[in-house]
């Protein structure tokens, strides 16, 4: 059995361009989709957060369009109103990296707004990378990439091939527009090498220790591939 931090925002609101705010917070199905595929292989699942908060899930991920129909999200979140670890959180500050054998970073917007600059999440994620840790992020998710910034001044995942939520897609959802900055932009300003697929289909980055998946529809498919490094 591993044991799996789940690095999750604590922010349930994205703040625009304008000043503006929309709710937000973590995509659903990328927490249950991946949250399931591990308890199943018999890994042992810790949600941490900034401050220890429960992580708000963002509304709009709850509904039967998101999830492929009324019966999938009634699963889903039957699955979030039942499982005690997105209820009862750790606070990032408290998270010990050798305590674990993988990291986890769900999408949804709410990471751009906290995990993006946060301190602790930039210590675990930096020293997961380093220390060899299997890593795996998906669609939003790698704004907590932006956080992993060394003494140095450079980015700890700085040269790993990754892929990302895409200017694309950013743009059929209309938030390209009122967005502050582009999650693939920022990225690649980092010094990550940024590969994206087509928009809304499963795509997913392999390099070292380090899954990245593109969209919702890549969770599956990254939660297989981070069971392979987890044996």
């Amino acid at each position: 059995m591993s044991k799996i931090v789940f690095v999750m925002t604590g922010a349930d609101r994205w703040t625009q361009s304008d000043g503006g705010t929309r709710r937000t917070g973590y995509w659903a199905d990328e927490a249950v989709i991946p949250y399931e595929a591990f308890k199943a292989a018999g890994h042992e699942i810790t949600v941490a957060t900034p401050g220890g908060v429960v992580p708000p899930v963002d509304p709009s991920s709850l509904g039967a369009q998101a999830n492929g129909g009324e019966a999938n999200a009634a699963a889903v979140r039957a699955v979030l109103e039942g499982s005690t670890e997105f209820l009862n959180p750790s606070a990032l500050s408290d998270v010990r990296v050798e305590d674990f054998d993988a990291v986890y970073v769900p999408g949804g917007r709410g990471p751009m707004e906290d995990l993006a600059v946060d301190a602790d999440c930039g210590r675990v994620l930096t020293r997961a990378v380093e220390s060899g840790l299997p890593v795996g992020v998906v669609c939003h998710g790698p704004a907590a990439l932006l956080a992993a910034v060394k003494e140095d001044g450079t980015n700890a995942y700085a040269g790993y091939r990754i892929t990302t939520f895409s200017n694309a897609e950013e743009q059929l959802t209309g938030c390209a527009a009122v967005s502050k900055w582009l999650l693939e932009d920022r990225l690649t300003e980092a010094g990550l090498k940024v590969e994206v697929g087509e928009p809304w289909a499963p795509h997913v980055r392999v390099d070292r220790n380090v899954v990245t998946g593109q969209n919702p529809a890549s969770s599956g498919l990254l939660a297989t591939e981070l069971l392979k490094k987890l044996g």
